[in-house]
């Protein structure tokens, strides 16, 4: 799994898990959002720290442009470029 996914997923998951545990004791609901936000966020920041790095590098390499996201318009344009057809080849007609 990408880093950055798994990175989003675990802080999805541990707002929701704080943010119900909150609820079920009867803290209203603006409250717990907040309570649940700033303990997700220091608990991501204590224990994912390698990851939230990988995440980090990954954005400065595309930034750099060491790595290139490929896409499915430069798939379909490389195709089109190694067609014969339109190098000049074209098919016999009958």
């Amino acid at each position: 799994m990408k880093p950055w996914l798994l990175y989003s997923v675990i802080r999805l998951a541990l707002f929701a898990a704080v943010l119900t545990v909150l609820l079920l004791v009867g803290i209203e609901g603006w409250l717990a959002a907040i309570i649940a936000a700033v303990v997700g966020l220091c608990v991501s920041y204590l224990f994912l720290g390698r990851l939230r790095t990988q995440v980090a590098k990954g954005v400065e390499d595309r930034r750099t442009g060491k790595t290139r996201a490929a896409t499915d318009d430069e798939d379909a344009e490389d195709t089109l470029e190694n067609n014969d057809f339109l190098k000049g080849d074209r098919p016999a007609q009958d």
